[in-house]
């Protein structure tokens, strides 16, 4: 039989917290009351993560089912690997940290079951460092008038969605997504509920500043052509202008005779200017990087083995 729920869990050196996680995560889905099934997608772990995992499974087969991928394709591939794999009507992301409580998940099905079929979350009170909190607010504004996606905490990923919107993310092939971003794209009735936010059990984030910059070039060039649009008409503008000042300076050329003055205004236009096209040369390779990655249809994950149960005996296939 088909689960009612499926919670798709990425694990990337996690060794510290997970008996924790598993600690709150089974009773808090036991007392739900309904089919669930758990999938771990152990993203290339250089800890004891994947050994772990794999007792896990052994201790609950039942409703454990782990993904073990041949290297780090990052947390997104982990996500799509763990959609292709669910069977559950809802389908639950969730951290491996416990920043976001296992017990929250009854209050998205709840939400869900009142006939969402995308039920975003928005931590009450975050546990992280200022700058991040501020950077990831900075970002969700700007990414909104950018792409036109609704999140009001892109950062969050305890979300939850239904069948229809996982089917659609299934048929994507992108190399380089933000998951969220791209089932709220497919999602007929959206929405979002308030959760509460913890500091992370044990370990550390594994998004340096690079990383999360790397995150929202991703988010912000793969949902909108509005960068490239934008620097189109800056270059318009500036080409007008360029124009102007020419023929202004043409004239005065004419009417006060060679002058020297406002050279280094001069240089400060020009070295204005290089930086402009400097960065649009760089948001263009964004655009054309993201071509190229996509064009060679290289494999986006490898996984190495998968860890169920069959209806007669536990497998483990390659």
């Amino acid at each position: 039989m088909k689960p009612e729920l499926s919670v798709v869990i990425p694990v990337y050196n996690e060794e510290s917290g997970l008996a924790k996680l598993f600690a709150r995560l089974y009773p808090a889905l036991d007392a739900l009351g309904i089919t669930y099934e758990i999938i771990y997608i152990n993203d290339g772990s250089r800890d004891k993560s994947a050994a772990i995992l794999a007792e896990q499974y052994r201790a609950r087969p039942d409703v454990t089912r782990v993904v073990l991928f041949n290297g780090n394709y990052g947390q997104h591939m982990a996500i799509l690997a763990g959609f292709e794999a669910t069977r559950g009507e809802i389908v639950v992301t969730l951290d491996a940290d416990l920043q976001n409580p296992p017990e929250e998940i009854g209050n998205l099905i709840a939400k869900m079951r009142e006939g969402y079929d995308y039920v975003g979350s928005i931590r009450r009170q975050r546990q992280d460092s200022a700058w991040r909190t501020w950077a990831s607010k900075a970002m969700n504004r700007l990414r909104e008038k950018i792409t036109h996606i609704k999140m009001t905490d892109q950062g969050n990923m305890l979300r939850a969605y239904g069948r229809n919107v996982i089917d659609l993310v299934n048929q994507c092939r992108e190399v380089n997504t933000f998951v969220p971003a791209l089932a709220y794209t497919f999602a007929r009735k959206p929405t979002e509920i308030i959760v509460e936010h913890e500091e992370r059990s044990a370990g550390e984030s594994k998004y340096s500043l690079y990383s999360l910059i790397r995150l929202n070039f991703d988010l912000v060039t793969g949902f909108s052509l509005v960068p490239l649009q934008f620097f189109s008409l800056l270059g318009i503008g500036l080409s007008f202008a360029s124009a102007a000042l020419f023929i202004l300076m043409v004239i005065r050329r004419f009417i006060l005779g060679a002058e020297v003055q406002g050279v280094f205004t001069l240089f400060a236009i020009t070295f204005f200017l290089i930086g402009v096209i400097l960065f649009g040369i760089g948001l263009l390779g964004e655009y054309i990087g993201r071509i190229y990655l996509q064009v060679r249809a290289r494999p986006r994950y490898v996984v190495q083995a998968l860890l169920e149960q069959s209806s007669e005996q536990d497998k483990q296939t390659s």
